[in-house]
């Protein structure tokens, strides 16, 4: 099985980091695994998107052009990919920051407000990891066990004291129901 993510956002939201950790949760899951990042020339505020495939076989291109599973953290994001998700795929959308809404009859779109969630709960920049939480539990791609063992090698040794947050985030986006 071949699952192809594009995540997209500014800089500074963690699109790279989220992408990044799914790598990671693919490498420890025993997957084929491609990670290619992509941003503006801006520190932060810029854009940034980064392309991730897992699969079981090997990995052709590194390029996601249809992606299985679309993160869009911003409207600019959500303009730009929002109509390349594959059809039968997922699309997930921070609703406190994008107030669009996908016409799209032939995906599973899913509205989540992250940044506002992650303000509300003191998680202030970890609206990124709530989404990854939202799309493991959409998508059913890892267990919690992968997770927590794919937060702990993100996770750099010297900022080990957001371990726990980080994984309270991911919990967070796992149990939130739109409505």
């Amino acid at each position: 099985m071949t699952t192809q993510i594009l995540w997209a956002g500014f800089g500074g939201q963690g699109a790279l980091f989220a992408g990044q950790f799914l790598a990671n949760a693919g490498l420890i899951r025993g997957q084929q695994v491609s990670w290619l990042p992509s941003y503006g020339p801006e520190m932060r505020g810029g854009t940034a998107n980064c392309s991730v495939i897992l699969s079981d076989d090997a990995i052709g291109s590194p390029i996601v052009l249809q992606p299985d599973v679309l993160v869009c953290m911003n409207l600019p994001s959500f303009l730009r990919f929002g109509a390349c998700v594959r059809p039968g795929g997922k699309l997930f959308v921070d609703s406190s920051l994008v107030e669009e809404r996908s016409s799209r009859a032939d995906i599973a779109a899913y509205y989540i407000p992250a940044a506002q969630l992650a303000s509300d709960e003191g998680m202030a920049g970890l609206a990124n990891m709530i989404f990854v939480g939202k799309v493991i539990a959409a998508t059913g791609l890892f267990d919690e066990e992968t997770v927590t063992a794919a937060m702990h090698k993100a996770i750099h040794a010297r900022k080990q004291h957001l371990l726990e947050m980080n994984l309270r985030a991911v919990e967070l986006g796992r149990n939130y129901r739109e409505g």
